[in-house]
Parts: C-alpha cells; structure tokens; sequence
C-alpha cells in the first residue's frame, strides 16, 4: 500500500490565509501582514475596553455627581436662611439633622477617589472641584458651626443671665472653645468657596456657589468677631476676679469723630458675671488740664492740638478708639485713681436700644424714660429743664447710671439686650477697650475695638465729624451717607460718596442760651452751625479728592497714622443743606467707609459693585 500523505495544515490557514490543500504562500518567513492584523484587532480589543472603562468612570461620576447635586439641593434650601444672629437653628425653623445629612452625602460623593482624578480635566474638572469644595465646606460648616451657633442661641434664650442679671460666666466659658472652633471652620469654609470663580462655571452651577459664597460670607462676619473674643469674655466678666470699667456716655449732639464729647464717666465693676456703679463723674468733676494728661505725638498735635490730651470731653476727636481710652483712662487714674481695667463708650442712641430691652428707666426729674422718647429727652428737653452745663451733665450721667442699674437687675430679656449690643456694635455706637494686652488684641480685630488706625482697617477710608461751634446744636443735625458715580470697570475702580448734612433748629434758636447754641465767632450769627469734616485716606493710601456743594475743598492737611487727613469746614444757617462728596477708591469691587455714628446715620457705609 502506498503511504498516506497528511499535508500540514498552514499556520495561517484558520484565518483564511490559505485555501486547505492549497500551496504555502511563496512569502512565508515573518509573515508581516498577519502581525498587522493581529496588532489591529488587539488595538480594537484596548480601545473597546478604555471605551467601556471610560463609560463606567462617567457613569460612575454622573451617578455620584447625582448623588452630590442632589445632596446639595436640599442643602442649600435649607441653608440658605441661616443666620448667626436671626435664624433659629435648632427649634424647629431649621432642620439640623437632615441640614446634616445632605451636606454628609454631598461631601462623601466627591470625595471619591475617581472624583478628585477628574477634576484635572480642562474645563469639566473646574465644575467637579467647584461641586466637592462647596460640599465639604458646607458639610465643615453644618457639622461644627451650625451646632455651636444652636447652644450660643439656646445660652442667650435663657441660661446666659439669672432673674439677679448676674452673667453666667461659667456657663459662657464652657462654651468659648466650642465657638472659637466654629469661628475658625466657618472662616477656612468661606476662604476655599470664595475663592471660586463662579463666572468660570455652567450656568446652573454657577447660581447655587454665588448662593453658598453669600451664606458662607454672612456666617463667617456673624461667628468671626464672636470667636475672636469668646475666649476673653469670661475673665472681662469677672470670672478670675473683679474689674472696673469706665462707662463713657457720648453726647451726639455736640459731634465728635467717634460720635460725640465726654458727656460722663461712669465707673461699672464686675465681678463674677454681676454689674455695679461704684462712681460717677461728669466733665465738671474733670475740668481741663494746663498740659495734656499723657505725651502727644507730633501727629496728633499737628491734627487736634493739645484739646485731645487736656480736655476729657475732647479724647473723641481721634476715630481710634484705643487711644481714647488711654486718654480717659490716664484722666481717671490721674484725678480719682484705682485701676482701669477697661473703658467702654456708648451714644444715647444705643442707651436707647438697652432701655428698648430692659424696659422704662426712672426720669431723674420725676417719671420714666423709654426707649422710643430718650433720646429726645436727654439731648433737647435736658437742656431747656437744666439751662448750666453742671446740671445738664449730672442729668446726662444720672439716666446713663440708671440703665446700667437696670442691666444690673435682671432687667430684659437676654436675647433682646444681645440684639440691642449687636446692633449698637454694628452702627458703631457702642466700642470697648481693655488694658490688659492679650485682651485688647482681640478686641482690636473687631469693629467693637473702634480701632481705626490699626492694620485690620488699614484699607478702609473715613469721614468724621466734629462740632466746632462749642453748642448743642447738633440734636438738629440730619446726616445721610449715599454713594454715586461708581466707575466699577474703569482702570482705577472708584466711587463717590456722599455726605448729605441738614440743619433744621426751631425757630427762635438765637435766643437759646450759649449752652446750646455756642458761641460761633465773630461775625457768625448765632444759631449757626460750624462743623470740620475729616477726611482720612486709607493708610499709605493717596490723599483723597473732596468737594464741598460741587466745588473742590480745601483746609489744613496732615497726617496720622500713614493717613492722609484733610480737614474742611462747614457753615450751616438754620433751615441749610449741604454735600460733602469724596472720590474712594475701590479695593476687589468695594469699600467700607468709617464714619461718625449721628442721630440719624450709622458710624459705617458699605459700597460694593453689582
């Protein structure tokens, strides 16, 4: 039998290289072809599995983007109502609980590790990383903040002051630590959100991070002046012993830059959460010195004169809180003695929001005093019942002592004198000063510490006020603070702003005695009222532009402080208006004017473009 002959099979043949039984192709060796299409089915078989893995990682972040956004949506409904002093975390207005478990889910979904890959994708990574840092600082925010704003709230419902009006001051230092931590959460919070640029985000991302900057920006102004001085304000209570502090009752309707002259000095110890006066002295008990009470800089003699060191009255004239408190401070020491621990000053506006909360207040001339008519009372109707200025200021100091008193007692509400404090705080008519350093540091860092020269409020311009008829005629004083003519966009971002001044006395006011209406100077008619308007740059900032009624202003020019300080003066007849208007420059879109705190205007104005 012949043999059999099994031809083998080509290498290639089950690919349809070759026919079976067919000759081997003439080209065997290498066989390039074959390895191309090897080669492009495995580049087929990678690209279908980065294909699939690409699908799956966008899947995964679309779900978890899902999972974020919708998160955050119910976030930011409820969120977008709080408030450090308004909203009522905690009982019921805002749900914390679920608050909690939005801003927990949000934060968890971006943090994923797939998540923070993505975000350096051009473009669409900008949008993730916008998305997690909103999420964890709201998670950050509501897990610490929120919490201690509810047990600060629920202190001040009720367990901060006992029916005596003694403060609770152990109760406020256990809550100190807690509130410095979510002072320091809430401001780390509101930096990394600010710092998102949400005119580079979609459209409906863009909405909800401008919403959260806001709340973000309102939580973090309300906690960060609390957390700067919650650590302090045991001891400045009285917790390791008593102190003594000088009340200073500023009289508006003789203006001066921090509001108005030294009307009395009230002496005020504390000790361990309770208040008492203990002394009372008025600018009689204090008359002026021959030289001033402590060393004057070059500056400030070239500024005021020697009037700030020599009369008490006169420790005003500077907008630097501080270095009016040292000026009465070293008075005090000087003519009565004992340590000053403290001073604290406050217009009758803000007296009037504390008899607001505690209620009416004995009339030292017989009767009660309210809130709404106080004013009124102890800046016109005194000065007709007590003609001398002996009087005037005994009856001045003697209403200031009684609504120290009635604090004292138990009076009021806590949360209604809280609202009342935070109110003259923000209008600036109630500022504090300590003596001792560690206490002063802090409180200099908030606009409470009245602090204007300071390097906190470096970048901030200001526009004061002085009396310079030596009356009482600014109880008819009206003030309005505007701004104009905000060039957002040009090179140089400014602003104008507006001092508005309208003088209207009764008539007859020429007869009032000089107690009142001063004595002007020659050729000025009584009833006339002279003011000196300062201007005061920011530091190492340029001098600014005044104009007086439309035309430039000019007057003395010094400087305090690495401020330029341009003083003009302003002469009222009864029944007169005029503008006093400066060119600010704006600092990312904004400023924040200082000013003298009136009858009708507060001791602040806030421009900010858009």
């Amino acid at each position: 039998m012949g043999a059999i002959e099994v031809a083998a099979e080509p290498a290639d043949a089950a690919d349809g290289d070759a026919t079976p039984g067919a000759p081997a192709p003439a080209h065997v060796p290498g066989r390039p072809e074959g390895r191309r299409r090897r080669a492009g089915r495995t580049a087929a078989r990678v690209v279908a599995v980065v294909v699939v893995a690409l699908l799956l990682v966008g899947g995964w972040l679309a779900f978890r983007a899902w999972q974020a956004v919708s998160a955050l949506q119910d976030a930011r409904a409820l969120v977008a109502g709080v408030e450090v002093d308004t909203a009522a975390v905690g009982d019921g207005t805002v749900d914390l609980d679920r608050l909690r478990a939005s801003t927990s889910a949000a934060a968890a979904a971006t943090s994923d590790p797939v998540w923070r890959a993505a975000e350096v994708v051009p473009w669409a990574g900008d949008q993730l990383e916008a998305v997690r840092v909103v999420s964890t600082s709201l998670d950050t925010v509501v897990a610490g903040a929120l919490p201690a704003v509810s047990d600060l709230r629920a202190l001040l419902d009720g367990g901060l002051r006992g029916p005596d009006g003694r403060v609770d001051v152990a109760a406020l230092r256990a809550l100190a630590d807690q509130v410095r931590t979510a002072s320091a959460g809430a401001a780390d919070a509101h930096a990394d959100v600010a710092a998102l640029d949400a005119d580079a985000l979609v459209g409906p991302l863009a909405g909800p991070v401008r919403d959260v900057q806001d709340v973000l920006a309102r939580l973090d102004a309300g906690l960060g002046p609390a957390g700067r001085v919650a650590g302090v304000l045991p001891a400045m209570l009285g917790a390791d012993g008593p102190r003594t502090y000088l009340v200073l009752a500023l009289n508006t309707a003789e203006l001066r830059a921090a509001g108005g002259i030294v009307g009395t000095v009230v002496a005020v110890r504390v000790e361990d959460g309770a208040v008492s006066v203990v002394d009372r002295r008025t600018t009689a008990d204090l008359p002026p010195l021959a030289e001033p009470v402590v060393p004057l800089t070059d500056e400030e003699l070239g500024t005021w004169g020697d009037r700030l060191g020599r009369w008490v009255q006169n420790a005003v004239l500077t907008p630097d809180f501080p270095r009016t408190a040292e000026l009465v401070a070293a008075r005090w020491a000087r003519d009565v003695g004992g340590t000053v621990d403290g001073v604290v000053a406050t217009d009758p506006l803000a007296v009037g929001g504390l008899v607001g909360a505690t209620g009416p207040v004995p009339d030292p001339d017989g009767g009660v005093l309210t809130g709404a008519g106080l004013v009124t009372t102890l800046l016109r109707d005194a000065y007709v019942r007590h003609p001398d200025s002996a009087g005037s200021d005994a009856y001045f100091g003697a209403v200031a002592a009684a609504v120290v008193e009635a604090v004292d007692s138990g009076a009021g509400s806590t949360q209604a004198l809280f609202a009342a404090g935070r109110t003259a705080v923000d209008e600036r008519r109630l500022r504090v000063w300590s003596a001792h350093p560690e206490e002063q540091e802090r409180l200099a860092a908030t606009v409470a510490g009245g602090a204007f020269t300071s390097p906190t409020f470096a970048h901030q311009p200001g526009l004061f006020l002085d009396d310079a008829t030596q009356g009482k005629l600014g109880a008819y004083l009206s003030t309005d603070l505007t701004f104009r003519d905000a060039r957002c966009t040009d090179p140089a971002p400014r602003v104008t702003a507006v001092l508005g001044l309208d003088f209207r006395p009764p008539e007859g006011v020429a007869s009032w005695g000089h107690l009142v209406t001063g004595v002007p100077g020659p050729q000025v008619p009584l009833g006339t009222l002279l003011t000196t308007v300062s201007v005061w740059s920011a530091q190492d900032g340029p001098p600014l532009v005044v104009a007086r009624d439309g035309a430039p202003a000019t007057g003395s020019v010094t400087t305090v402080e690495g401020r330029t300080v341009q003083q003009v003066g302003s002469r009222l007849a009864p029944g007169g208006t005029q503008e006093v208007a400066v060119d600010l420059p704006l600092r990312d879109g904004a400023v924040t004017l200082w000013t003298t705190p009136t009858l009708t205007s507060p001791g602040v104005a806030v421009f900010r473009c858009g």
